[in-house]
């Protein structure tokens, strides 16, 4: 899944959203990266699943024989097509969790941590974060994130936990004015060797996670992450815009959804694959 969040990212840096339908380039990302992974499945059977998902209804109540799947299927190898060109055929894939996994070997890090970080690197899949900086970078910061989470309010912000670690004594160098860093938090930095350009990369990887989280629905478990303040050493990027709140959003929606409960036909565009092979379906 974390393969083909990535190309799913890759693929609309070179397309519009206006040009091919999310769930459309979502099944065919999945169906090929079970391809690239070694981890194959029956085209059919994503093509039944996408259309449970689609339709909120139980895997087991789509027949594998039914319309519906046939013209998924053929929705699914045609923007396949379109996402091999978009991706250059380029299947190499390196994610944050491998950085990870050898960041807790190489300290005593809390289980509690791990699976902070850990939920934090999955969600990093739902921002454009792993096509905007190398893995190791998103990876300090979900470490660093779940840190201060773990941590709690009172403990040193984020800010801190990325400054520069004053110099050693020995070396001729003139002192520094910032704040020292908490080890624990520092341990990332120091085990990736970052450079000043890949600190910045970490805070910045930092305030797109915080704003992800910021626009989200209000969850009791979203509270801890939500009270933390985001690094001042970058400015805030604004890449989510809050859905708007509308007291008509239950009547309103059956008018918003397509035929068996897909998103919006106007969000098709002329160069959707299916529009040329079934342009009256049921997408």
């Amino acid at each position: 899944m974390l393969t083909a969040a990535t190309w799913f990212h890759r693929f609309y840096m070179r397309y519009s959203l206006e040009d091919f339908h999310r769930q459309d380039v979502a099944a065919s990302c999945i169906f090929l990266a079970t391809k690239t992974e070694e981890c194959g499945r029956k085209l059919r059977d994503v093509a039944r699943i996408c259309q449970a998902k689609i339709t909120g209804v139980d895997p087991g109540q789509i027949a594998p024989d039914s319309k519906e799947v046939d013209q998924s299927q053929t929705t699914i190898l045609l923007t396949e097509e379109v996402l091999l060109e978009a991706l250059c055929f380029d299947f190499v894939v390196e994610n944050p969790h491998a950085e990870l996994v050898g960041l807790f070997d190489s300290c005593n890090v809390d289980p509690l941590i791990q699976e902070y970080a850990w939920s934090l690197a999955h969600d990093s899949y739902r921002t454009p974060l792993c096509i905007l900086y190398p893995p190791k970078v998103i990876a300090a910061a979900c470490y660093i994130l779940a840190q201060r989470i773990y941590d709690g309010p009172n403990s040193p912000s984020l800010d801190a936990r990325i400054s520069a670690s004053a110099p050693s004594a020995s070396l001729p160098t003139p002192p520094t004015h910032k704040p020292p860093s908490p080890d624990a938090s520092r341990f990332a930095i120091e085990h990736y060797s970052f450079n000043e350009a890949e600190v910045l990369s970490v805070s910045e990887a930092l305030n797109i996670l915080l704003e992800f989280y910021s626009v989200q629905e209000a969850q009791p478990h979203l509270q801890a992450i939500l009270s933390v303040p985001p690094p001042t050493s970058t400015p805030k990027l604004e890449l989510y815009v809050p859905a708007p709140v509308s007291n008509n959003v239950v009547s309103s929606t059956p008018a918003l959804e397509g035929q068996h409960g897909r998103t919006p036909n106007s969000s098709h565009g002329g160069n959707t694959p299916i529009n040329s092979v079934a342009p009256n379906g049921p997408f």
